[in-house]
C-alpha cells in the first residue's frame, strides 16, 4: 500500500518516509526548499525533497519507534 504524497508540510518531530532514499526519518528542520531528516536511531542527518516524502500512519510510526527501541535494547551495554 502506497501512501499519498505529503499534501502539507510535515511538522517538526514528525516521522516521514523518504521515498528517494528509502529511509525513515524524523523532521528536524526546514532548510530552504528541503527538509532535514534524522534517522530514528540518531546519526547523520540528510536533506530530503518534500515531494519525496510521505507521512507514516499512526500505526506505522508506532511500529517504527518500537522497532528502534527494541534494537537499542539488544545492543550490548559498555561495561565499566
Amino acid at each position: 500500500m502506497t501512501a499519498e504524497p505529503h499534501a502539507g508540510r510535515p511538522a517538526l518531530g514528525e516521522i516521514v518516509r523518504d521515498t528517494h532514499h528509502n529511509r525513515l526519518g524524523i523532521v528536524t528542520d526546514r532548510l530552504g526548499p528541503y527538509l532535514r531528516l534524522r534517522p530514528l536511531a540518531g546519526g547523520r542527518e540528510w536533506d530530503a525533497d518534500p515531494e519525496d516524502t510521505e507521512p507514516l500512519s499512526p500505526p506505522e510510526a508506532f511500529r517504527a519507534r518500537l522497532a528502534e527501541v527494541n534494537a537499542r535494547s539488544r545492543k550490548p551495554r559498555p561495561s565499566g
